[in-house]
């Protein structure tokens, strides 16, 4: 029987092959006589708990009068023997190999066919840290990691709730990746998670190194500029997501976890916003839409003005922009471009560059080439106010993707009217509203509030209402419980 155990060892390493970090040990079970063989990967796997916990138990057992049945056997070795929290069996081999390759270790037990596979993992991580995509005044510190087991758990200690849920998938043929879809059971519409589900289990992909991957095989519309699934490093956005019926996504290897179904407006909604009183966040989300409709328009607007409609501009105001580009060579959409395009420039260059030169090269970059290309007269100086205004304008998108789809469809607009002035703008305005009120994100219209007239989803959309009128979660979702503890409370306490 010892050959079986070696043919055995022997497919294995055939699969894996015979890598210096895989460690295969046959040993002899104490005084019982048995063969067994363990193996691991030392690289991922942590050696101490293997020699204290599977080891040394394992080659002191002492033999005992129905050690001659495989079953009792084995059940005495999983039960008694191996002092692990989380072990589990399985006959199929591609799971084996699986959790060989996640830094588990597997035992193989002579004329046993199945494989005992052994929580060994010891895969080195960063700690939890502050969040750099998602910064907030007011609100968590803690931020998602690389670890799946680590991101489950900062959503766990936020979520007492005993129906949240999650299921368990592996994506990548050549390299799987453990992911998982959260929801709490009670409240997230079924169809919604088992649309989810279905589409993840369609994902046919060697490697989904990241979760952008995910992003891109689940999203409804692949050539939209705007993004349909909102990814984030908060916990604590996740588990507002999950109260009010989203699913999440999580992958492991990546901190960014992704959200679903998503509307536009979410995409200008911060966490922060419900921890501040509902003044405040009223006042700052309202800012928050016009730096972004400023963000989009306000380039397109000046070259329309100048270019078609000077007759619209205050007298005063039009002989100061127009001797203000006396001499720039260029016409007013070209010169726009150029000053757009050097912002955009600049901005990927200090993303790409170490944090403190990146941060100089932003700030002293900007300043340089502004004032050089004004006294060169290339650019108009009021040309470099709005390219300046409409930049610091992008940067109050609290999410990175939202502000990538405004940033592009920038330029839509700024092209719309070069050629056919505030007609063009508006032309485009209405093609992108059409395009939006038609998207959808998992079966939830992508304008959100705006489609469906719902008074209770507009108590939190432009302005926040309190937090005890909020009664209700967003009937857009139609989750299944659409009442929110805090009006239980309220009732209970009348």
């Amino acid at each position: 029987m010892a050959e079986s155990l070696s043919n055995r060892i022997e497919s294995i390493m055939t699969v894996i092959g015979h890598n210096y970090d895989v460690v295969v040990r046959e040993i002899t079970l104490g005084h019982t006589g048995r063969k067994a063989a363990i193996i691991y990967i030392a690289t991922i796997g942590d050696s101490n708990i293997i020699n204290k916990n599977v080891l040394q138990p394992l080659m002191q057992m002492e033999a005992t009068s129905e050690d001659s049945l495989s079953e009792r056997f084995k059940e005495r070795v999983m039960e008694s023997t191996i002092s692990l929290s989380e072990m589990m069996e399985t006959d199929s081999q591609k799971v084996c190999i699986r959790n060989l390759l996640s830094g588990n270790t597997a035992l193989m037990l002579e004329d046993i066919r199945t494989y005992i596979i052994l929580s060994t993992s010891n895969i080195e991580g960063r700690s939890i840290t502050e969040p750099t995509s998602e910064s907030v005044v007011r609100g968590s510190r803690e931020g998602f990691i690389e670890k799946i087991s680590t991101n489950i758990s900062l959503i766990r200690q936020r979520i007492k709730d005993p129906s949240f849920t999650m299921l368990q998938y592996h994506v990548g043929k050549r390299s799987e990746r453990e992911l998982v879809v959260a929801f709490i059971k009670e409240i997230a519409n079924d169809q919604i998670v088992e649309e989810v589900c279905r589409r993840i289990e369609l994902i046919d992909i060697d490697d989904a190194a990241e979760s952008g991957f995910i992003e891109q095989f689940i999203e409804d519309n692949t050539f939209s500029p705007f993004p349909q699934v909102m990814n984030t490093e908060r916990p604590d956005r996740v588990v507002s997501a999950l109260m009010e019926g989203k699913v999440a996504i999580l992958l492991d290897g990546t901190p960014f976890v992704l959200l679903v179904p998503v509307t536009f407006p979410m995409m200008l909604y911060s966490p922060e916003d419900n921890n501040e009183r509902w003044l405040f966040s009223s006042l700052i989300r309202i800012m928050r839409y016009a730096l972004a409709l400023i963000s989009l328009y306000l380039p397109s607007l000046y070259i329309a003005f100048i270019s078609f409609h000077q007759g619209l501009i205050p007298t005063k105001l039009a002989i100061s922009i127009t001797s203000s580009r006396e001499g720039v060579p260029f016409p007013t959409f070209i010169e726009a471009m150029m000053m757009e395009l050097t912002i955009e420039i600049l901005r990927e260059a200090a993303i790409r560059l170490p944090k403190p030169i990146g941060q100089a090269i932003g700030m002293v970059g900007g300043l340089v080439i502004g004032q050089s290309a004004v006294q060169a007269g290339i650019v108009s100086p009021i040309m470099v106010i709005i390219v300046a205004v409409t930049a610091i304008s992008s940067y109050t998108v609290p999410l990175y993707s939202a502000g990538i789809a405004i940033r592009m469809l920038r330029f839509f607009m700024m092209f719309a009217a070069a050629v056919l002035g505030l007609y063009g703008i508006i032309m485009a305005t209405l093609l992108l509203l059409s395009h939006m009120m038609k998207l959808k994100s998992f079966g939830t219209n992508y304008a959100g509030v705006y489609v469906h007239y719902r008074p209770s989803d507009w108590k939190d959309s432009i302005i926040k209402f309190p937090l005890k009128w909020l009664k209700n979660r967003p009937k857009l979702l139609e989750p299944k419980d659409e009442e929110r503890s805090n009006s239980r409370n309220a009732k209970e306490g009348d």
